[in-house]
């Protein structure tokens, strides 16, 4: 058996960027902490190699800043530590040019190691990645795909005054819903054509869109694929597209989970389905519910989906989105060809059948989401976890009178985090730990600043 692939990039990979694009003259070396927000550093062309050699120093600190930048000191890692450097090394074929950011730039992702060169279990790429590693032992593989709701909105809003961007073609703000409406894409053609552009420059699979369920709202879906690393590392590259793309439209593209009060909130909806090691998916059945295998992949993910929801929901914005009738779930539920359920089988051919998972929030980490997504089907298949019966019908009124509920608030649900043993084992027990201490720290300063601050940097950085 081959061994699997390296997790740091070969420095060939480099030398042979540079050789391609001479141009090219600054870097952005990029790490993403828990928060999901992409901070790091940006270099000239001569540093680049250096990072490939050996690395880039990192403060210990960046692991758990909230989402606002800050340091969060409960967890050791800023004082106590003396905010020791780690190293960030590239991930491989993550070396692309970013042309929103001028001819002259390029960018690169990377993973945390400590300086003996152990990765770091704080760091999200590596969380997923022991994750997937659970699926290999066993001859598995996921196959899986990410697809993004957000808003295009003014960039000149403020917290109390958050208004829909103006189409540059009519000059005016949407007013009606438009779901699925082709002149509301006409509107706004020019931003998508330099997100496609920019995402071929990418590699990124970024496939068609769609008007979503409110006036300015958007939707995009990536390619399906069986690397699960590679497709949430493509979901955190398209988020930074569509933020650089949209200034230059007259817009700022928000992630947020609710920005508006009265609007459909946004969603990160994840696909998965399993391949065994013939190459063929285990779900597929020519019954609608899928072979026993989905099944018990929907009991995992129905048994974890209370504990994982401070993952998928991270922000006190968050759970606005969670509401009846609004198409974000409110009980671990699940059905065949139905959107009103937490965990959709979609209708298709029998190759094809997978899970959607419709829970977690556009302004979920995509690493973390993608993580307590696959736990959650590994458990259910190991365990071979029984679902229940499907529902038949509408999904609210079943939840309405079901005793399984989601955790209602920010505050329950990083208390059913903290306490799950069985993602402890499968994240990590000092991830569940340090995750929990950055989001208590998030709800103190929450509280310490009333809800503007929490509101500006979810619109702007999730």
């Amino acid at each position: 058996m081959s061994s699997a692939p390296s997790p740091i990039a070969d420095p060939e990979e480099a030398r042979r960027f540079l050789d391609a694009n001479p141009e090219i003259q600054f870097f952005e070396v990029i790490f993403t902490s828990m928060s999901g927000v992409p901070r790091g550093k940006r270099l000239r062309r001569h540093e680049l190699m250096a990072v490939y050699d050996y690395g880039r120093f990192l403060p210990g600190s960046i692991l758990v800043c909230d989402i606002t930048g800050q340091d969060c000191p409960d967890t050791g890692l800023v004082w106590e530590d003396g905010d020791a450097d780690r190293l960030a090394r590239p991930a491989p074929g993550t070396l692309v040019r970013a042309p929103w950011l001028g001819e002259d730039v390029a960018q690169v992702l990377t993973s945390m190691y400590e300086l003996d060169g152990r990765p770091n279990d704080l760091d999200p790429r590596h969380v997923l990645r022991g994750v997937i590693e659970r699926f290999a032992a066993g001859g598995l593989t996921p196959v899986v795909a990410c697809e993004l709701e957000y808003y295009l909105v003014d960039p000149d809003w403020t917290p109390g005054d958050v208004q829909l961007a103006r189409s540059p073609g009519t000059g005016e703000r949407p007013r009606l819903h438009g779901v699925y409406g082709l002149r509301e894409l006409e509107d706004i053609s020019g931003f998508l054509r330099d997100l496609w552009a920019a995402a071929d420059v990418q590699g990124v699979p970024l496939e068609g869109a769609i008007s979503e369920y409110a006036p300015g709202q958007l939707e995009l879906t990536l390619k399906h694929g069986p690397d699960a690393l590679k497709a949430a590392d493509e979901a955190l590259m398209y988020k930074r597209i569509a933020k650089g793309v949209a200034p230059r439209h007259g817009a700022e593209a928000t992630f947020m989970a609710k920005p508006f009060s009265d609007r459909a909130g946004s969603g990160l909806h994840l696909h998965v389905s399993v391949n065994g090691p013939d190459g063929r998916n285990i779900f597929a059945s020519e019954d609608p519910e899928g072979a026993p295998p989905l099944r018990h992949a929907v009991g995992g993910l129905k048994a974890l989906l209370a504990e994982s929801l401070a993952i998928f929901a991270p922000n006190a914005n968050s759970y606005r989105r969670f509401r009846a009738n609004s198409y974000a779930p409110i009980a671990p539920t699940w059905g065949v060809n139905n959107r009103t359920v937490s965990l959709r089988v979609p209708a298709g051919p029998a190759s094809g059948r997978h899970i959607e998972h419709r829970v977690a929030g556009a302004d979920a980490n995509p690493y973390l989401a993608m993580a307590a997504l696959l736990a959650g089907v590994h458990h259910g298949l190991t365990g071979a976890i029984d679902p229940g019966p499907p529902i038949q019908g509408d999904g609210y009124a079943a939840a309405a009178t079901s005793d399984q509920r989601l955790p209602a608030n920010w505050f329950a649900a990083v208390d059913q985090f903290e306490a799950s043993e069985v993602l402890r084992d499968y994240l990590g027990d000092r991830f569940v730990t340090m995750f929990g201490k950055v989001k208590r720290t998030e709800q103190d300063r929450f509280f310490e600043v009333v809800s503007p601050l929490d509101y500006e940097w979810c619109l702007k950085n999730a």
